[in-house]
């Protein structure tokens, strides 16, 4: 294990000292909250009564006397996203994990789970970026009751998760273990399904072909299996020590993974004795937080933790910046290509080493805090691990091999696939972006075109289907930030402007929506921050004015005089029909009291 590289150590110190207040406060009322022990023990016997009314006469009988430890189960199942279908077993589970473990277990509360892939292009996408802050207060709202000596969180995607950990550092006094349930078999190769989705987007392929080739990719209960953002978070909550080593990408249902979540249970309830306490808030300290953003780097992630990481860090009182992550990509190198970055799904990652691969070179680094607390004790080289059933069943852990098992999916430290970080800042006379470059060929890391103009992604496809956007060109999908309609990814138009880049066009998007962890080969600058709807540069921009994305040197402008941009009369676009329907009435409040991109895009 090297020393810790100098620029991780400089990032750390001055996301530390910038922090120094809001996380000195943020611990002193994580402090206060536990000095007391369980809360349960000071509840009214009609509270407690209430509490345990509903439960099996062994764990009534438990937590009547009060001895055991009493963990509070946060689940996003439902079983309409195929990630979340695994849990229906899981309160049975781990009541009967719990129990044989000298503890009791009890459902605080469901959170809302909605899936980007069915909502997208549709109005239920605009409630996709906030629903991560309701996500976070009904976690609070689950955990308010005041039963649990610890929590255990089930969830997989993309907001679900995000929600899910602010919501527990709410309550970070509490110890707690996020619990897996792993991605779903691989089905149709990625690249397959990715040609037919373009052929349907040129008219060369049915709606029964493309329907077939969807259906035969997203095909069981599980994760989806590409490196979007469900799969993003997954890697983050093991290189940030909040799941069991190499618990992320084992398949549902089977052996090993249910005795990872054997394993889970016992951790919280060693993490809640009170001589080994070892509270959720006081994992997620700055060095945890740095360590997620190097794993987002290193693996090509998703560009969505650039809002999402922002916030779970506040939340913890740490203030994380978009420079930050622009420093540590430079030092990072890229080990892993998953598709949509490569030809690989998650289970082949996870077949090639996976994340202790990939935690033992960034350690062999020095790019990874290796003296951190994670939820199965201190240190990060515990995750260097892989973990198997022994001959009797057991659980145990062994040292990863030395090598990858697929250099096409996963590389050493000594062979990157690129020198540098998969995302990377933007800043410029349009204010400042996100790109991810990790599948962005090199000739296109610099597009300089002629803009086109649009209020809505729709009509991006409208003139495509009308052949005006034959040419070379940057697309301005602006009105689709946090204030104007919820940020919505934008993830319909990635068939559309990849047959115009593959017709030999040198063409971009520039938008202050979103575009996922599945964006990929056209450069994209996204969650360009200040928005238009807040008066931002992009509501002055005009058909034709000259743009320049500069990926390579971190540049996005317009090339026309300031002071003629300055005179215009911005855009207001047309956002009011975004405003009603599809709930989106019910988060007025939300899109009012927004946060700029670049401080998460939320309102908590």
């Amino acid at each position: 294990m090297s020393s810790l590289h100098p620029v991780l150590a400089e990032v750390t110190a001055r996301i530390a000292e910038r922090s120094r207040a809001s996380r000195a406060a943020y611990l002193a009322r994580i402090d206060a909250a536990q000095s007391d022990g369980p809360h349960r023990a000071q509840l009214s016997c009609g509270n407690l009564a209430h509490g345990f009314a509903g439960c099996s006469a062994p764990d009534k009988a438990a937590l009547r006397e009060g001895r055991a430890p009493n963990l509070g189960i946060v689940t996003a199942y439902n079983d309409m996203l195929s990630a979340h279908r695994p849990y229906e077993r899981y309160p049975a589970l781990i009541r009967e994990l719990a129990r044989a473990a000298g503890a009791t277990a009890q459902v605080a509360g469901g959170v809302p789970a909605m899936c980007d892939g069915i909502t997208q292009g549709r109005a239920g996408m605009e409630l996709s970026l906030f629903s991560r802050d309701v996500i976070a207060m009904a976690t609070a709202v689950s955990l308010s009751h005041d039963m649990f000596d610890g929590a255990l969180y089930l969830g997989i995607c993309d907001k679900i998760v995000p929600g899910l950990l602010i919501g527990a550092l709410s309550f970070g006094h509490l110890p707690g273990a996020f619990v897996p349930s792993g991605p779903m078999p691989s089905g149709i190769p990625n690249e397959q399904k990715s040609k037919v989705r373009q052929a349907y987007a040129e008219g060369k392929a049915t709606r029964a072909e493309l329907l077939e080739a969807e259906a035969a990719s997203y095909h069981s209960p599980g994760t989806c299996t590409f490196y979007g953002t469900a799969n993003s978070n997954q890697m983050l909550m093991e290189i940030m020590g909040l799941q069991l080593p190499g618990s992320s990408f084992v398949t549902p249902d089977t052996p090993l993974r249910d005795a990872l979540t054997r394993a889970a249970v016992e951790s919280v309830i060693a993490n809640a004795a009170a001589s080994a306490r070892m509270p959720l808030g006081r994992i997620v300290d700055e060095r945890a937080i740095v360590n997620g953003v190097v794993g987002l780097h290193a693996t090509g992630g998703s560009t969505n933790h650039l809002l999402h990481l922002v916030a779970m860090a506040r939340a913890a009182g740490i203030v994380l910046s978009w420079d930050d992550f622009d420093a540590l990509s430079a030092v990072v190198p890229l080990l892993a290509r998953v598709y949509p970055n490569g030809y690989a799904d998650v289970n082949q990652f996870h077949e090639a080493g996976g994340m202790a691969f990939l935690i033992d070179q960034l350690l062999g680094m020095g790019l990874l805090h290796a003296d951190v607390q994670t939820i199965a004790g201190p240190g990060l080289a515990r995750y260097a691990q892989v973990p198997v059933l022994d001959e009797a069943g057991r659980l145990a852990w062994q040292p990863v091999a030395g090598e990858s098992g697929n250099r096409g999916v996963l590389r050493a430290a000594h062979e990157p696939f690129r020198p540098d970080g998969g995302l990377r800042l933007l800043d410029g006379n349009l204010g400042r972006a996100v790109i991810k470059i990790s599948a962005v060929p090199d000739d296109r890391l610099l597009i300089e075109a002629p803009a086109v103009v649009f209020d809505d992604q729709d009509a991006v496809r409208a003139a495509f289907e009308r052949g005006e956007l034959d040419r070379d060109f940057i697309a301005v999908v602006r009105f689709q930030g946090p204030q104007a309609i919820g940020m919505p990814e934008l993830h319909k138009l990635t068939p559309t402007l990849a047959v115009l880049q593959d017709r030999g066009h040198r063409i971009a998007l520039v938008t202050d929506g979103r575009m996922s962890g599945a964006s990929g080969r056209v450069p994209a600058a996204i969650h360009v921050t200040p928005e238009a709807a807040a008066g931002g540069p992009l509501a002055r921009l005009r058909d034709g004015d000259m743009l320049r994305l500069d990926a390579a040197n971190g540049r996005l402008d317009v090339l026309v005089d300031a002071a003629e941009v300055a005179a215009r009369v911005p855009a207001t676009g047309s956002q009011s029909s975004h405003q009603a329907g599809t709930g989106r009435e019910l988060f007025a409040l939300f899109r009012a009291n927004a946060m700029n991109a670049d401080l998460g895009a939320g309102v908590l």
